[in-house]
């Protein structure tokens, strides 16, 4: 693996108008009411979390992106020409799971032009080594619970609230990465 590279998790979820339910506090007797209307309207967010293997001092980087509908393989490659910018056409080794538009034909071409980019296979059903998901489980937990918005753009609003949260904490991310239990340095040979 190319030390000199940013170490980049990626990954995807969906957010819709049906708000994420969640345990929450009320005065003894007075059960809490949700009122939404019955939407299925549904957005698409992905998340790319970004750790430098040489220099950790520069901190983790944050790139966020959110679309109607859901993810295929352009919207993808999209979301990584967004992504190429982000990092500034540095040395990027991406880590994501096995999803079918991660991995198609059109996807493998369009990755085997870019120099700046090397792709990394998570295992199979080991969501847990992603830090990313720790990302939506924080989201959906604080910024998008019990959210009964009328519009798309209420969960979009709250979601990049949520970003700007987890951005503005650097200690975040990087527990992210330490609660999956994956390190960015191979400990030291010893003589």
């Amino acid at each position: 693996m190319n030390t000199r590279a940013w170490i980049v998790f990626l990954d995807e979820s969906g957010v819709s108008l049906l708000p994420q339910v969640r345990r929450t506090y009320m005065p003894r007797g007075r059960t809490p009411l949700l009122r939404h209307r019955l939407n299925w309207k549904r957005a698409s967010m992905a998340g790319a979390l970004g750790y430098h293997a040489a220099d950790p001092g520069r901190g983790p980087r944050l790139c966020f992106h959110l679309k109607p509908g859901s993810y295929d393989t352009v919207g993808l490659i999209e979301v990584l020409e967004q992504m190429k910018v982000f990092y500034r056409g540095e040395r990027v080794v991406l880590v994501w799971d096995g999803l079918s538009a991660h991995w198609s034909r059109a996807m493998r071409a369009w990755v085997a032009e870019q120099d700046w980019l090397t792709l990394e296979r998570l295992p199979a059903y080991a969501p847990e080594l992603n830090p990313v998901e720790l990302l939506w489980s924080s989201l959906k937990k604080r910024e998008l619970a019990n959210l009964a918005g009328n519009h798309l753009a209420d969960v979009a609003d709250a979601t990049e609230q949520g970003i700007r949260r987890i951005n503005d904490n650097p200690r975040l991310p990087w527990s992210f990465l330490a609660h999956t239990g994956l390190t960015l340095h191979p400990p030291t040979p010893q003589n």
